[in-house]
């Protein structure tokens, strides 16, 4: 066997439903089973989410208070009145100000944009920078991806005489800000036909209302702040993004086209995942590090060479970034593993005095992935007494309702589910720890803590094709609630495996069934290859594409986790190194099965930590418990009967036959009939003969080796035709017929040769198909033994 990294779990299909789809909109059944478990049931929804080229933006003025914004911000231009565009550090933030400064340049505004420091100022408004936006003339602030929650703020902005008016996305409370319009896609009583919508989208609806129009230009900074907040990509997001990587793919923006040059990307080749990827963490980095108005100047500027020097900056900011990141993504590993085993911490609670606390969630994210335990990264400021943390769960853990049980100890947080965000007095840190531990025993099992692949549907090699797959891509672009597709291909045949890469640490193989055949390639999966043995049917979960290579095109599967099903046979035999097993095999459940006393007790010396089983009866073999262990038979059994009471029924995973013996029988001269004939006939008539002494002159004169005589005398003997006396071996004139079979030494030799020849002399086939009739025999009693050999 060979266990699976994550739990794979198929979601269910209703084939009736996916059958039905397929027939009506003229669609392949694996596309109809992926818009089906989409929710996309209905033949006309499923239409529209494929085919959606003439799909239409929603009215902005469904959005409540829309016709008093555009209004206000009509009279700003009409005056000449400075307009401020409140912004947030992230790449919504960024892109949502960017939207919202180009669409009133072109309009004639007199604006400027603002963005608030994370170090210095925090999250959202604040009353030091509506103060300084008041002493420099303003007379009207629109916020962009931010300010539902700003009360104080917006009753600063109120009392200063400035007009205020809230684009956001957020989660509004039960107390809203007193401001002149807030435009938002979730207020009670909105006529707004859909809820989702990212900061940029809310700023792109604006623009669309001031304008009179959705300009493509602005569409490819709304798909950016899309992609990176994370929101749902489906409906109107979905049709953003779409729209917005077609103008990405020919932007002629500076900034846009410098960022892309900076990260080495082809620009004719964007889509999401280059957004995801590439666009949208270089913008976040530089409000991680430090100030976020470069981000918004680069995305502004129309001078291509001040773009790639602005370009530059930021590409480094995201080098400084990445080793930041690295760096305490590193100390906190050594922390978890020095202070908090995970064998007593179902939660993560990590903290350092100087983290970055613009980067602790991206390393959250990192521990998640390495641990897949909830875990909470926390940035201590030792002068105020402070830690700031932020959050990553896993499923079965909902983060924001057990913080909640902690608000007494946290002055501040706030969330969702899977993500979060707080602020704790350094003292209370251990508290935290233990109680969240507290609540992650009660609430996770230990199969919860392995990772989990949600599969959209098992397919069959035969039913991938070219058709089918760029038939699948019209789902694109993928994310959040729209995942990309995710498939099972089970117990397929394995055509060919092998490790690539400079350092081998990848994995090519070709599945075959049917007469079809798959190509795959696994990132990272390199040491795998070791523990897949020939003859395995290997099933794997993965993306499917297809690979165009000299001018030919084939689909293939990324692959993301591998199985084996059933048991596994290793071949050793040979001669093959076998002690280096120890350390690629897992201790516990690897046992090391000897059957020669003194090999056991050099083996057991030389691998102390390991579990070296020395065998010596049928008695104890039964009893040796072998299931889902991996077993190395490092010597060969005395016996066919030892090995059948040893393995006989047991559910291993692996076996490595090594099998090792130091002399074999196998090629040693065996007597015939003949030689037993002449051997007899020598006795009657010689008489008593010497045999240790003259032996070796008999064999010589004969062409035999000693050994033969030795044995054709032990025959004899066994069969009462003849005495043995102070070295003398004398025939026995009255012994009864008997066939050569009926002595023990005869029969022990021949059933040790035909042993040899099954399991040491074998194929690999062979000796596969012998342990397959082995495992699958129950054995109780000696007779069925010896009807089973």
């Amino acid at each position: 066997m060979l266990q699976s990294r994550t739990r794979w779990i198929v979601r269910p299909s209703n084939n009736e439903k996916i059958m039905g789809l397929a027939d009506q909109i003229g669609i392949s059944p694996l596309v109809a089973s992926l818009l089906v478990n989409r929710g996309l049931e209905n033949p006309a929804q499923a239409r529209a989410f494929l085919f959606n080229e003439e799909q239409e933006f929603h009215d902005p003025f469904l959005l409540k208070d829309m016709d008093k914004a555009v209004q206000r911000v009509q009279e700003a231009i009409t005056a000449g009145e400075p307009i401020l565009i409140f912004g947030d550090y992230d790449a919504d933030g960024v892109t949502s100000t960017t939207v919202m400064m180009k669409t009133l340049q072109e309009l004639g505004a007199n604006v400027d944009f603002y963005i608030p420091n994370r170090f210095t100022e925090g999250y959202g408004p604040n009353e030091g920078a509506f103060r300084y936006a008041h002493e420099n003339g303003v007379k009207l602030i629109i916020t962009v991806d931010t300010g539902i929650a700003a009360l104080q703020p917006a009753q600063v902005a109120k009392e200063l005489g400035m007009d205020l008016i809230i684009t956001d996305h957020h989660e509004p409370g039960p107390e809203l800000p007193e401001a002149l319009a807030i435009l938002h896609p979730k207020l009670e009583n909105s006529a707004y036909p859909f809820t989702e919508l990212a900061g940029v989208g809310v700023a792109l609806k604006f623009s669309h209302a001031l304008l009179g129009r959705v300009t493509d230009d602005l569409l490819q900074f709304a798909a950016i702040g899309t992609v990176a907040d994370l929101v749902p990509l489906k409906a109107e997001n979905r049709l953003i993004v779409q729209k917005g990587i077609i103008q990405l793919r020919k932007s002629q923006n500076p900034g846009i086209k410098a960022l892309l040059k900076a990260a080495k990307v082809d620009q004719a080749q964007i889509n999401e995942e280059t957004i995801g990827f590439t666009l949208g963490p270089r913008i976040n980095a530089v409000g991680r590090l430090d100030d976020a108005s470069p981000a918004v100047y680069l995305l502004l500027e129309e001078d291509a060479l001040q773009a790639e020097i602005l370009a530059e900056d930021i590409e480094q900011l995201n080098i400084d970034r990445k080793e930041i990141v690295n760096q305490i993504t590193e100390e906190a590993i050594r922390l978890v593993e020095e202070h908090y085993p995970l064998t007593e911490n179902k939660c993560i609670v990590v903290g350092k005095e100087n983290w970055n606390a613009g980067v602790i969630g991206i390393v959250a994210s990192k521990l998640v992935e390495r641990y897949y335990r909830p875990t909470i990264v926390l940035s201590y400021d030792v002068e105020k007494g402070l830690a700031k943390g932020s959050a990553r769960s896993i499923d079965g853990f909902d983060l924001f309702k057990n913080l909640s049980t902690c608000r007494d100890i946290l002055p501040h947080f706030g969330g969702h589910t899977m993500a979060a965000g707080m602020t704790l007095n350094i003292a209370d840190v251990d508290q935290f720890r233990n109680r969240l531990n507290t609540l992650a025993n009660e609430q996770l099992l230990e199969e919860e803590l392995t990772p989990v692949s949600y599969i959209d549907s098992e397919v069959s090699i035969e039913d991938i094709s070219i058709d089918v797959v760029e038939e699948m891509n019209r789902l694109a672009p993928y994310g959040t609630e729209n995942p990309k597709p995710k498939v099972l291909i089970k117990d397929a045949p394995i055509a060919n495996i092998r490790k690539i890469g400079s350092e081998k640490n990848h994995l090519k193989l070709t599945l075959d069934h049917g007469g079809m055949s798959l190509d795959g390639v696994g990132f990272g999966l390199g040491d795998v290859f070791d523990q897949v043995s020939p003859m395995s049917k290997l099933s794997v979960i993965g993306e499917l594409s297809i690979n165009e290579w000299n001018n030919q095109r084939k689909p293939q599967i990324f692959l993301q986790d591998l199985a084996v099903l059933s048991w596994q046979l290793f071949d050793y035999r040979g001669g093959k190194k076998i002690t280096p097993l120890a350390a690629t095999l897992p201790i516990e459940s690897t046992k090391w099965i000897v059957f020669d006393s003194n090999l056991h007790a050099r083996l057991a010396r030389s691998l102390q930590n390991s579990d070296v089983i020395w065998v010596s009866s049928e008695a104890e073999a039964l009893q040796i418990d072998l299931d889902h262990c991996h077993v190395i038979l490092v010597d060969f059994p005395p016996s066919k009967n030892l090995l059948i009471q040893l393995l006989s029924g047991k559910k291993v995973a692996r076996i490595y036959a090594h099998f090792y013996k130091a002399q074999s029988d196998f090629f040693s001269t065996i007597p015939t009939r003949d030689h037993f004939k002449w051997f007899y006939a020598f006795l009657a008539k010689k008489g008593p003969f010497e045999l240790q002494k003259y032996s070796s002159m008999l064999a010589k004169q004969r062409g035999w080796t000693k050994e033969t005589v030795d044995f054709m005398a032990k025959v004899f003997l066994d069969l009462n035709f003849v005495t043995m006396e102070n070295g003398l071996i004398t025939l026995n004139r009255n012994a009864n017929k008997h066939d050569l079979s009926d002595s023990i030494t005869y029969k022990q030799k021949q059933e040790a040769l035909m042993l040899e020849k099954e399991l040491i002399y074998s194929s690999y086939e062979q000796l596969k198909s012998w342990f397959d009739a082995l495992l699958h025999t129950t054995v109780h009693h000696e007779e069925e033994v010896k009807e089973w050999i």
